[in-house]
């Protein structure tokens, strides 16, 4: 440990799982040390996403050991170096991933979930864009093939994996429909992301994504599930691809195989880091590429709140309550 630091540090930790986050509050903790292939960042950003939310709860597949500190994705900088930690040098201002430890001043990081921040990106955008649009990449590219031209119908196009898949659908040279249950969120999707068309599901969506599209979506990205996926398969192109996200509804859709039969269409999972622990040379290709847009200016990961770390629970209630356009930001060195 570098002898200019501090030995202690402000975290959000969760000491219980229990609902309405009450086994969550913030305390001062121990700055960790970095051991070996170790890099300890001072975090200057970190992305809030639904997987910190379930996991106060216990509500999600990974379960760390209590008590933890939440967030999985971040950015800021390098404050320390354990041996044989490559080539990075204290002050180097980098974006970070991994699935808790992102709510604290401090965390530590193998060295290999830790790449340099492109320079045209704020902290806040470097710890927003990681997870969404690597997801975004994986379903639209390695999973749903897409190619140019084709109609891709984005559900939850407000929200961060959402919004991602526009932009990066847009950048690839798709034609977009965005859709929502809220105007005001499909007018800022509008507004700064050009969508070809939008599409409000509130009051049921398949006939008018129809009309759009001359008989069907080409490719249709589902983060919700429930009745949006049984929509969804009323109104996807003969020999379409629905991409399967996540389930923010919370209701696992049931495909009526004949649908399926009838229209040529498949349905695909999507799990973009899993996909990379399978294929490691796609894995690592895709992290490349997305990256490469972003230093390009090809992409515009949109922020919709930085918040300091004492009003950690405003943030929580903002996404849980889907206000949110994009992804809201907690910086704890504030």
């Amino acid at each position: 440990m570098t002898s200019d630091l501090p030995t202690e540090m402000r975290a959000l930790q969760v000491r219980e799982l229990a609902p309405d986050f009450a086994g969550c509050s913030v305390e001062t903790v121990p700055v960790p040390q970095p051991q070996t292939g170790e890099i300890l960042v001072r975090i200057r950003a970190s992305a809030l996403g639904f997987p910190d939310l379930l996991m106060t709860e216990g509500g999600y597949q990974f379960k760390p050991d209590l008590p933890s500190i939440p967030g999985g994705e971040g950015a800021g900088e390098v404050v320390a170096l354990g041996d044989g930690a490559g080539d990075y040098a204290v002050g180097d201002e980098v974006a970070v991933g991994g699935l808790t430890g992102g709510f604290g001043e401090y965390a530590c990081y193998p060295a290999a979930h830790i790449r340099r921040k492109p320079a045209n990106l704020s902290f806040a955008q470097a710890a927003a864009f990681q997870s969404a649009y690597l997801t975004a990449y994986v379903a639209l590219v390695r999973r749903g093939q897409l190619t140019p031209g084709e109609w891709v119908l984005v559900h939850g196009a407000a929200g961060g994996v959402g919004l991602a898949a526009v932009d990066l659908a847009k950048a690839l040279g798709a034609r977009v429909i965005a859709s929502s249950s809220s105007n005001a969120k499909l007018a800022v999707v509008e507004r700064e992301y050009n969508p070809d068309a939008l599409v409000n599901v509130a009051g049921g969506f398949r006939e008018e994504v129809k009309a759009i599209t001359g008989g069907g979506a080409d490719i249709i990205y589902d983060p919700i599930g429930g009745d949006i996926f049984d929509e969804s398969t009323r109104c996807i192109a003969f020999d379409g691809r629905i991409l399967v996200i996540g389930f923010t509804s919370g209701r696992f859709a049931t495909l009526k195989t004949n649908i399926a039969l009838i229209k040529c269409f498949s349905v695909v999972g999507v799990r973009a880091g899993e996909y990379g622990r399978h294929h490691p040379d796609k894995g690592r290709e895709n992290l490349d590429i997305i990256w490469s847009l972003a230093e390009a200016g090809r992409i515009k990961p949109r922020v919709h709140d930085v918040l300091p770390l004492t009003s950690w629970r405003d943030a929580f209630d903002e996404m849980r309550g889907r206000k949110v356009v994009g992804r809201v930001v907690i910086d704890p060195s504030r």
